[in-house]
């Protein structure tokens, strides 16, 4: 893998929504004129570093995941955060990935070049930018996003957004189709440029955007056009070089800054077996489920507390970062099917899931003697059954435990967030996230300071760090 840092460097950096790199644009060694293969690069890094860098530690925070334990992650435990805090998440957003992405566009369309996969690629990610970000602050700009010549670009509604970002993952669906202008070999850092898998990765990010909206019956079905095998997974590749690492990894095994965070206790609770389970009665683990192994996996015990596993799991120096992956398809596909095809589909998929993680699933470095995920059958969900100790509904008994599943699945990204806040509602099956202080919840990332200074059409008043985004009221 390319280095972050010379992609970064090297790449177009072109601000999207305020003027914050002033005059980039005059420059002359900025590389405005570079084959669209180098700006796809570039585009790329940024997406790794918005999707599993400071805005998923953020976003872990938030739903419960990570515990701050001094200086400012502390400050966002305590929920207490400015404007300010998010100006380098947007401008990573809107310029590293956004920008790059639709300049590598515009270089192909501009160059007359007949390269419709490549063309494909730079829109996906120009969608899984659009639909991040919109899930995180609401209304954004998008229309008018990435237009540098617009110093106050105009700001989309939530819903609007989401509906544009379907519509242009159609779009890059088509263009994928044709099968032919992939980039030049390892320009592409994710799938080098193979069009299935990036027709998958679509599909499986429509569902994740679809299930954002509450659109439960279009998730399934873009669901099952999505990632059906875990080797097809949209992953961030690193490697041993230092500014290569798994950003978990240089978070929490190199800068100094690793004795801010550690792993809240209840998200160890649910995942720790044995005696020293911070809070015993979260245990997912019964009869027909061991999750020592997957603990081992994520975790390791260090002395300051619980942290991710910069060893030999999960955020491994050279440990490939999950993106868009089978295994979220598939929960989407469990609690899609539950919502709209029925108690059996959903427990079918759940199952299928649960078979992949019996044989080891994503846990690179368990035991197999650490794992297991026997079937569940109906009766585990009825009530007195394993998984339904209290008497709620057979369905909401294996909607909990499909909600509970995609928490501990997706450690470490953006969606338990996501999921959280979409099913607050749902006091019966929600993952119980409590908060840290005061009653409330977080319900979004602020609008950065850069945007509230230097863009007149950003959101006045300011929206509430508590006040939920319109589609999750």
């Amino acid at each position: 893998m390319k280095s972050f840092l010379s992609i970064i460097g090297s790449a177009i950096l072109l601000t999207s929504c305020n003027n914050v790199v002033g005059d980039i644009n005059d420059n002359p060694n900025s590389l405005t004129t570079s084959e669209y293969d180098n700006i796809i690069t570039g585009a790329e890094v940024g997406n790794i570093i918005l999707q599993t860098g400071e805005t998923a530690r953020r976003a872990g925070i938030f739903a419960g995941q990570f515990t701050g334990i001094d200086r400012q992650h502390l400050g966002f435990s305590q929920y207490t955060v400015t404007a300010s805090d998010f100006d380098p998440l947007w401008y990573n957003a809107y310029v590293n990935t956004l920008r790059n992405a639709l300049v590598a566009e515009e270089t192909i369309l501009e160059n007359a070049e007949d390269a419709p996969v490549s063309r494909g690629i730079t829109q996906v990610l120009q969608a899984y930018t659009f639909g991040t970000m919109a899930s995180l602050y609401g209304d954004i700009p998008f229309e008018e996003a990435g237009m540098v010549e617009i110093g106050n670009p105009v700001y989309d509604e939530q819903a609007d957004v989401y509906q544009k970002t379907q519509s242009l993952l159609d779009q890059a669906i088509t263009l994928l189709r044709n099968g032919s202008g992939r980039p030049a070999s390892g320009a592409e850092i994710y799938f080098d440029g193979d069009p299935q898998k990036w027709i998958a990765a679509a599909y499986t990010l429509k569902a994740r955007f679809y299930m954002h909206t509450g659109q439960y019956s279009q998730a399934y079905n873009a669901a099952l056009q999505g990632i059906g095998n875990a080797a097809d997974n949209l992953s961030a590749p690193h490697g041993p070089a230092q500014e290569e690492n798994n950003l978990y990894y240089q978070f929490f095994a190199i800068e100094t800054r690793q004795a801010d965070l550690i792993v809240s206790d209840f998200m160890t609770s649910l995942l720790e077996p044995g005696a020293t389970n911070p809070i015993p009665a979260n245990y997912r683990g019964n009869a027909k489920t061991n999750e020592a192994g997957r603990f081992n996996f994520l975790f390791r015990k260090t002395n300051i507390g619980v942290q991710p596993n910069t060893n030999n799991g999960f955020a491994a120096q050279e440990a490939s970062a999950p993106l868009v992956t089978f295994e979220e398809n598939q929960l989407i596909l469990a609690e899609a099917a539950l919502r709209t095809a029925g108690f059996d589909t959903a427990l079918a998929h759940l199952n299928e899931y649960r078979s992949y993680l019996a044989s080891g699933g994503y846990m690179t470095n368990a035991d197999p003697a650490d794992i297991q995920y026997d079937a569940y059958v109906a009766a585990d969900f009825q009530n007195g059954g394993i998984e339904n100790p209290d008497g709620i509904s057979t369905d909401n008994a294996l909607l909990r435990e499909i909600l509970q599943e995609r928490y501990v699945t997706l450690f470490g990204q953006i969606e338990p967030f996501n999921d959280m806040r979409r099913t607050l509602g749902n006091s019966a099956v929600r993952v119980p996230v409590q908060p840290n202080v005061g009653n409330q919840l977080p319900q979004r990332f602020l609008y950065p300071q850069t945007e509230i200074n230097r863009n007149e059409n950003t959101p006045n008043p300011i929206p509430d760090f508590f006040e939920p985004t319109d589609i999750n009221q």
